[in-house]
């Protein structure tokens, strides 16, 4: 393993700790709880800013429902050109 995975495990680990002062855990229930839960915070905020960007560029479109909660949408009009970007980023 290298020295950047163990560095990134242990910020993980530490966050988790810091957020749940309480908590102890097993190996396994450290890897299955704790470290997700890390990674599903990490992976929501890149993928807000990458929603926030197609939304900027206008490929999807953003509404709000009843809940308050954002809703995404594909920008029909826009279709050929997020083709041609989907074929330009698999080539």
């Amino acid at each position: 393993m290298c020295i950047s995975d163990k560095t990134r495990i242990a910020r993980d680990v530490l966050s988790y700790l810091i957020e749940h002062q309480d908590a102890q855990d097993t190996l396994e229930g450290i890897v299955e709880w704790w470290l997700v839960e890390q990674k599903i915070k990490q992976q929501t905020a890149r993928v807000k800013e990458v929603l926030d960007d197609l939304v900027k560029n206008t490929y999807l479109l953003e509404s709000t429902g009843l809940d308050s909660r954002s809703r995404y949408r594909i920008n029909h009009s826009k279709r050929n050109e997020i083709l041609s970007l989907i074929e330009e980023n698999t080539a």
